[in-house]
Order: structure tokens, then sequence, then C-alpha cells
């Protein structure tokens, strides 16, 4: 993400209901729509019995505007109606990160 500077990921984990139709349209147009939103840096999802979906962003301003944005409040409400039986919001602030690539090293 960003190298030195601290940054914020929201941390959204769910169970679902068995209610199938819209959700995976309304969960790639909630990404694309936040991929054009000031401050979003990426996000990270993952689905077995909990999903878990991170979102990226540089401030908490940019974590707020998301929240409030029109369409988004439309998706969490539908969801909170049609596709979670539960969920929970984090919110943290990144100070540091490193990772692994796992990629080999030519042997020659």
């Amino acid at each position: 993400m960003q190298q030195g500077k601290p940054y914020y990921a929201v941390i959204f984990t769910s169970l679902r209901t068995t209610e199938e139709e819209g959700y995976n349209s309304m969960a790639q147009k909630m990404v694309d729509l936040a991929k054009d939103q000031p401050g979003f840096m990426g996000v990270e999802s993952a689905r077995e019995e909990v999903g878990i979906t991170v979102s990226y962003w540089e401030t908490m301003e940019d974590i707020q505007k998301w929240r409030q944005h029109s369409e988004h409040e439309t998706a969490r409400e539908q969801g909170k109606k049609i596709w979670y039986s539960e969920f929970k919001v984090r919110i943290c602030q990144v100070l540091r990160e490193y990772d692994f690539s796992g990629e080999k090293k030519d042997a020659h």
C-alpha cells in the first residue's frame, strides 16, 4: 500500500443468509464505486462460512465519506434486509506492513 505513512483498514466480517439473488452484482458494484472514491487504496476479500472484506483508505475522513455515499447507504440497507444474517465492521489504523511473495530464486 503505502511505505512509511499510516493508513486505515475497514474490516467487514459477515454471515450470509441463503438469499443469493442480486448479491454478486451489488458486491461488484460497490467495489467499482469504491475504486472511484477519494482515498481508496484497495480491497481484499474471502468467503467461506464467514466472509471477510478489507478495504484500505488513506484517511478516516475518506472512510466517513464512503460510508455516507448514497449508493453505499442503499446497499447497506439491502444487505441488512436481504443478504446478511449478521455482520461486524472494524476500523483500524495500519502502522506497518510487510509481505512475502514466495517467488523462488534461480538456483544457478
